[in-house]
């Protein structure tokens, strides 16, 4: 029978280094994709993961279950990605490895099995939807990326931002009604320029 993160929390607290791995083992995925989709580097997320968990056991003895282990996790992380990002002083990259996206392998709900043509298509609106998302407030990113990626409840959220229910909501509206008219924008062009290249083969 699979342990709760809460019962697996209360044994590492009382020191089950075991336990703990086992926490590492089942987050370790959905925290990566929190941080690679938050920085769009791969080597950088894989060290925020690897610090995260790191804070994560240091302070462990401090946390007292008020939220799940999971939203106290993305906390952590959150702060990192915002350290780094203030660190660089620049803004999330949002470029795509060659091959194999590393969010793809971190995604536990990407398609098993996909033909060519629907894995390029998919590539290609995850692409344009990271460009489009990299262009949005923090607040609305950070907000678009743990309601619809990571599915927090609005309240976790808030919570995690420390703001009202209803600042949560708004972000998550403004924020998806932006990315709407960007990526609608973007498929406009695109089919502008798939057609203009066409006539000039003619």
């Amino acid at each position: 029978m699979t342990r709760t993160d809460e019962e697996l929390v209360a044994s590492a607290q009382a020191g089950d280094l075991d336990d703990f791995n086992q926490l590492v083992s089942r987050w370790e995925r959905p925290i990566f994709a929190l941080a690679y989709r938050t920085l769009g580097r791969e080597e950088e997320a894989r060290d925020v993961v690897q610090e995260a968990f790191m804070r994560a056991y240091r302070g462990l003895r401090g946390f007292k279950g008020e939220a799940k282990f999971s939203s106290w996790l993305y906390r952590i992380t959150l702060n990192l990605c915002r350290d780094w990002i203030r660190r660089e002083r620049r803004a999330p990259l949002v470029a795509v490895p060659e091959g194999v996206d590393p969010v793809d392998l971190a995604d536990s709900q990407a398609a098993p099995t996909e033909s060519v043509e629907d894995l390029v298509a998919r590539r290609e609106m995850s692409k344009a939807v990271a460009r489009a998302m990299a262009e949005l407030p923090e607040e609305q990113r950070m907000t678009i990326l743990l309601k619809e990626y990571h599915g927090l409840t609005f309240q976790e959220i808030a919570d995690m931002q420390s703001c009202p229910l209803s600042t949560v909501k708004t972000r998550l509206y403004q924020g998806l009604s932006v990315l709407r008219r960007r990526l609608e924008r973007q498929q406009a062009e695109d089919a502008a320029l798939r057609r203009a290249t066409w006539e000039s083969t003619l």
